[in-house]
């Protein structure tokens, strides 16, 4: 079977989660990111520019995965983005609908925006 790509670039104003946050910290924090990203982001001098990175990222990903076939519920936390030796982003997929996937992810940001672009190959 030929491998098949597919796609999915997002683009978030900092401010909105900014926003969010301020408005339902833990709700939307804990149903959004894993333990793992949770951390990183904390660690950095603005957090918020971190959580909108990956938010951008898990939406780039979940449109890939969209456009790739999988359209059952996809969780926040089956997506998790964590950061390489290097600084790189992982993505990690947890679950029996991401098996035989792989998953790259480019992450940018300004103080404005955050932006990502998600590759899927099956």
């Amino acid at each position: 079977m030929p491998l098949k790509i597919f796609i999915g670039t997002d683009i978030v104003d900092i401010s909105r989660i900014r926003e969010v946050i301020a408005d339902h910290p833990n709700r939307f924090i804990h149903r959004t990111y894993t333990n793992k990203e949770q951390l990183y982001c904390k660690g950095k001098a603005d957090p918020v520019i971190h959580y909108a990175g990956r938010f951008a990222a898990k939406e780039a990903v979940k449109k890939a995965l969209m456009t790739s076939g999988i359209k059952s519920l996809i969780s926040w936390v089956d997506m998790e983005i964590i950061s390489g030796q290097d600084g790189e982003p992982i993505v990690q997929l947890h679950g029996k609908p991401y098996t035989g996937l792989s998953c790259k992810v480019s992450i940018s940001h300004t103080q404005d925006t955050a932006i990502a672009t998600a590759i899927i190959v099956k």
